[in-house]
């Protein structure tokens, strides 16, 4: 194994080092939040390893976001392995450039031994077992890897797209960066999830006119008597609950985030309260034909469905503060302050003066570079608690890959330190029996069967 020298200026390894023929006993693909704490975890243990990075670390929150971007989850809930977060507004919300910090802060802390802007273009398992990595700066092997480059791959924008007028200009919302990069006019937004509402406010805040179309995404109240709801959600165990817990664990991990703003300290987005004050409501869209557009007739139920999650929420923290005889201060429940009225209107362009569309439509994953039996029929990999079904191949990072912050800062470092355990294990029995045997006995039975 090639040695790796660490520079007290610099604790990432360079791009320019030689990966070509080298051979580690572990390989982290990614190096965000993910890889950084799995990373952490192993060196811990004194497990060598190597974590390459197609660019360089935050480069998913710098290129990704935009200027405006804050967390949605309190500080405190950022628990990277041996570096919760240490700054002076743990009920805040990190915006985009601290979020950066927040992980520079951590290679600095934990020295990982990062190769950045090294691209994985393939990976595969040779017949003698160990894993084979092709890179844009060489081929290496590991005897196990684990893929931690997240769900949000590929911008997902729907076919229709195409049908839309030459002059008008479209972003994915992974491009929208302010306001005043959008050519003057109205501005269509595309899907209501947290991403989108967040970008109809940004614009709305900004004076521009707005029309979102809403998709079914649910919402929750920022605040409730008196604390974040996260923090009554935390107290309630909600957050300890684990994809186990549920009997429906394909649509649990498909689940919409629900929308709300840790924006200006945090609060509510109300799509309502938007309507009131000009933006422009529509239910799902449905079709383009030129600068007309159509939309379904679901904007009433997917409202009162945003609204039903919401009340539900303070109808459990209202059960939680009786239970426990907790004092808390009394809150008046939600009353909508606009409902629409009418069929669903058709859209002119030219005619509302819209000159952009932001495309908040998702992402698509993209694990084609992974020439490996891991993925079940829609492409999902077949794990349990991100142990594969294929000995010495992990992912970390995924949605709910076993809680529901296991995509986020909350909850990353535990799955992580799940994983490097098991790695670990994995690794004796390999210096026990000689090749890499997969799961420890007590694990194997939780594996899903490919």
């Amino acid at each position: 194994m090639p040695e790796l020298y660490f520079d007290e200026r610099r604790p990432a390894m360079s791009p320019a080092a030689r990966l070509a023929g080298a051979h580690y006993p572990v390989a982290v693909i990614g190096g965000g939040q993910a890889g950084l704490s799995v990373s952490h975890c192993l060196r811990e243990r004194g497990i060598e390893h190597i974590v390459v990075e197609s660019h360089r670390v935050g480069h998913e929150w710098r290129a990704r976001r935009w200027d405006s971007f804050c967390l949605v989850t309190p500080n405190w809930q950022c628990r990277l392995p041996g570096y919760p977060y240490r700054g002076d507004d743990p009920d805040g919300f990190m915006v985009r450039d601290e979020i950066v910090r927040y992980l520079e802060e951590y290679v600095a802390f934990s020295r990982p031994p990062l190769a950045e802007g090294v691209t994985v273009t393939g990976l595969r398992r040779a017949s003698r077992g160990v894993f084979e990595l092709t890179t844009d700066h060489g081929e290496f092997t590991a005897d196990q890897v684990v893929v931690a480059t997240g769900p949000y791959h590929t911008p997902a924008v729907p076919r229709m797209a195409e049908r839309l007028p030459a002059a008008v200009t479209q972003v994915h919302s992974s491009g929208y960066r302010s306001p005043d990069r959008l050519p003057p006019g109205a501005v269509l937004v595309v899907g209501s999830g947290q991403s989108g509402c967040q970008i109809a406010e940004d614009l709305h805040l900004a004076g521009r006119q707005v029309h979102l179309a809403v998709g079914g995404a649910p919402r929750v109240a920022r605040f409730y008597r008196g604390r974040d709801c996260v923090a009554w959600l935390d107290d309630m165990g909600h957050y300890a609950r684990t994809i186990d817990d549920f009997d429906d664990a394909g649509a649990v991990r498909m689940r919409v985030n629900h929308y709300v703003t840790g924006r200006d300290g945090g609060r509510d987005i109300d799509l309502r309260a938007f309507a009131r004050d000009g933006m422009r409501l529509y239910g799902r869209l449905t079709g383009i034909d030129g600068g007309r557009l159509e939309f379904a007739d679901d904007l009433k139920a997917n409202l009162d469905h945003a609204d039903a999650v919401a009340e539900g929420i303070k109808d459990a923290v209202d059960a939680h503060i009786a239970a426990r005889g907790i004092t808390a201060p009394e809150e008046p429940r939600y009353v909508p302050v606009w409902e629409p009225s009418g069929p669903p209107p058709a859209l002119d362009l030219t005619a509302a003066g819209i000159t952009s569309v932001v495309w908040s439509t998702g992402f698509r994953r993209d694990h084609r570079w992974i020439e490996v039996p891991a993925f079940d029929g829609r492409g999902y990999p077949m794990h349990w608690r991100g142990v594969s079904s294929v000995p010495g191949l992990y992912f970390l990072g995924l949605p709910w890959q076993y809680s529901w912050g296991s995509g986020r800062f909350e909850a990353v470092g535990r799955d992580a330190e799940f994983l490097a355990g098991h790695i670990d294990a994995s690794r004796r029995l390999a210096d026990v029996c000689g090749t890499l045997t997969g799961a420890p006995a007590e694990l194997a039975a939780a594996l899903p069967i490919g």
